[in-house]
């Protein structure tokens, strides 16, 4: 599958690929080792429900830890839907509906249907046998399992199968003409766009805090203002080639807002959430003041981060080495399979006798490096290389 199909499917990148193409790689790269990170510090401290977790206590440790996670949440999957949609809407110019629809059932509903069936249940095992300590065999386990529909990590997949759907069922529908191309939005706009998420989410959030699973699919509504708003924000981005009008001095301006945002804005956010005595809770949600406070916070980070990794790497991100190349093709393999590397990693570290913050500083960069060299293999086996 091609880069101009969707971004989590399969990437031949080759030499006719147009080099402007290649900061998306570059940046499905960035993406994609925050992920693997996100999920080891949630492992070792940061809050947030994981497979298996070793928190630490240390404050000293968890506040960064926290910090890196609520800066990642803030934007990167709203990105990933963003690259994503981006190429939604040439792909299906260029197949039509019937096709676009079966290649999207294909190659998203597999890996789905791979993770929740075959997969999840090795996941699962791996923690109950060797972190829990049952001693059963892993047929024993499975005879007693329950959990078979998991999407797990890949509820981004089902979100993006059912967003592309939707987008399929509306064109189809209303039979959508080509418009009148529209300007790219101007700094002003994107920090308005910001605004006007923020408060969806708080809206949101009154009837699904953040936390707040739809089970077994895996949605935190929570956050689906913003997934929904990236990707109609990706589809109208194409349709409009915005890309080719970003500037390199509103990606600086951003820059500029996002250390705002983190080095001055989160430290005032945490003192009024102390000096409040305010809970957790009441940040996630549920209609108190301190969510309101929070989802504005996260929404514009998120969108200041969006528009400044987006318009500095189209600029200074355009060549790609070897290495990157090949990283980048496996981008959607570390994706699916950095849980089976990750775990396996932080399981077999629970009798190093140092605190769990320490480990994290060995067991992170182990996590990327193994997930990716994984993927690397898998991509390389015939029949598996088609949908991954």
């Amino acid at each position: 599958m091609q880069l101009t199909d969707t971004l989590p499917t399969k990437n031949n990148t080759t030499s006719s690929t147009p080099s402007k193409l290649l900061y998306i790689d570059n940046l499905k790269i960035v993406l994609t080792i925050l992920v693997v990170l996100h999920h080891t510090f949630i492992t070792y401290g940061a809050p947030g429900g994981w497979y298996f977790t070793d928190k630490t206590t240390n404050d000293g440790a968890i506040i960064p830890m926290t910090l890196l996670v609520s800066v990642n949440q803030s934007f990167f999957m709203g990105f990933f839907f963003f690259i994503s949609a981006y190429f939604t809407a040439s792909s299906f110019q260029n197949k039509g509906a019937v096709r676009f629809t079966a290649d999207r059932l294909k190659r998203l509903g597999i890996p789905l249907l791979f993770y929740s069936f075959i997969l999840s249940p090795v996941l699962s095992y791996i923690v109950y046998r060797f972190a829990r300590g049952h001693q059963v065999t892993y047929f024993q386990y499975l005879s007693g399992f329950d959990g078979w529909i998991d999407f797990g990590v890949l509820w981004f997949v089902a979100a993006l199968l059912l967003f592309s759907l939707v987008f399929v069922l509306f064109n189809t529908l209303l039979k959508t003409r080509s418009q009148q191309q529209k300007e790219a939005p101007s700094a002003l706009a994107i920090i308005l766009f910001a605004a006007v998420l923020g408060i969806a989410s708080y809206f949101a959030r009154i009837f699904f805090p953040v936390g707040w699973v739809l089970k077994p699919i895996g949605f935190q509504l929570g956050h689906f203002p913003q997934y929904i708003a990236m990707f109609w924000m990706g589809i109208t981005a194409s349709r409009n080639n915005w890309l080719q009008s970003l500037d390199l001095r509103t990606g600086r301006l951003f820059a500029w807002l996002v250390a705002f945002m983190i080095l001055v804005l989160f430290p005032i956010i945490y003192f009024i959430k102390e000096s409040t005595n305010s809970s957790i809770e009441e940040l996630c949600g549920q209609g108190h003041w301190q969510s309101l406070m929070y989802a504005c916070w996260e929404q514009f980070t998120g969108v200041f981060i969006m528009a400044a990794l987006l318009i500095i790497a189209k600029h200074r991100w355009t060549v790609q080495s070897a290495v990157a190349k090949n990283m980048s093709r496996a981008a959607f393999g570390v994706y699916v399979f950095h849980p089976l590397v990750l775990i396996s990693l932080s399981v077999t570290a629970i009798s190093w006798p140092v605190d769990p913050a320490y480990k994290l500083l060995i067991v992170a960069p182990l996590a990327v490096t193994g997930s990716f060299l994984l993927s690397m293999m898998l991509v390389k086996i015939p029949g598996i290389n088609k949908f991954i």
